[in-house]
């Protein structure tokens, strides 16, 4: 066993060039992950120093409204202030996931491109919805709901039960590479029509990816911005619903 690890990790270190922390993989989606959580941190502290009840800071008016935000988020889909104990849940998982997609920005590799990253979330989300459905109908009532309509659905609905953090990760993972993914062929293949376009005056020229500037920044608006905000909206979305229904159940 002592060699199969040693032998990974002395693979990691010349192969793949990842760190190597004792037995434990120091990989970017770890190094930026870990810094995700110090900007959520950071901004944290920076917008709630110093408050006060009266004339407040323009820092204080948007925490407020970001806190504003959250308790409408939660309430208006659940139907009231019964799942208020959800908000600093959603609030994390919401600015985490939002942050994750938008680092990508500023050149580095988003976590959520990781799947073991939105396993990881799905797998929480999955805890707290089992955990819900469980406080609300029991121990037997929630496996007693695994034989409805008739017994013979039960490895059925064992499988539905099991496909909702399955689905929850696959969606928001593969949105994610694949904007990356569609804005690294852009950024070939402008490259590469740049070098055979301008390649015909001057091989200097051939040289200088000109038709890299501009245009993948119009796209990126799209497949890093827009893509990046709507997931982390609808996986957060999807989280809130999931739970608010198995209250119900």
């Amino acid at each position: 066993m002592n060699l199969e690890v040693n032998g990974a990790r002395i693979f990691a270190r010349i192969h793949t060039g990842i760190p190597v922390l004792g037995d434990f993989l120091i990989s970017e989606t770890l190094v930026v992950s870990w810094l995700v959580m110090l900007i959520i941190t950071g901004l944290c502290i920076f917008l709630t120093k110093n408050l006060k009840v009266e004339n407040i800071s323009k820092r204080q008016a948007i925490a407020e409204m970001l806190v504003e935000a959250a308790n409408n988020l939660v309430r208006n889909n659940t139907g009231g202030n019964k799942f208020d104990k959800l908000i600093p849940f959603v609030s994390a998982l919401f600015a985490t996931s939002i942050i994750s997609n938008l680092i990508s920005l500023v050149g580095l590799r988003s976590p959520t491109a990781d799947l073991s990253t939105e396993a990881a979330w799905a797998v929480v989300v999955f805890i707290m919805i089992t955990g819900t459905k469980i406080k609300a109908s029991g121990v037997g009532g929630y496996l007693k709901g695994f034989t409805t309509p008739i017994p013979v659905m039960t490895p059925f609905n064992i499988l539905s039960e099991l496909a909702t953090p399955v689905s929850m990760a696959c969606r928001h993972f593969g949105n994610i590479l694949s904007g990356i993914v569609i804005n690294g062929l852009i950024y070939e293949s402008l490259a590469l029509a740049s070098a055979a376009l301008f390649g015909m005056f001057s091989s200097f020229l051939a040289k200088i990816p000109i038709l890299d500037v501009g245009i993948p920044a119009i796209l990126s608006f799209y497949f890093d911005w827009f893509t990046g905000v709507m997931q982390a909206f609808i996986f957060t979305m999807l989280t809130i619903m999931y739970i608010a229904n198995a209250a119900e159940e």
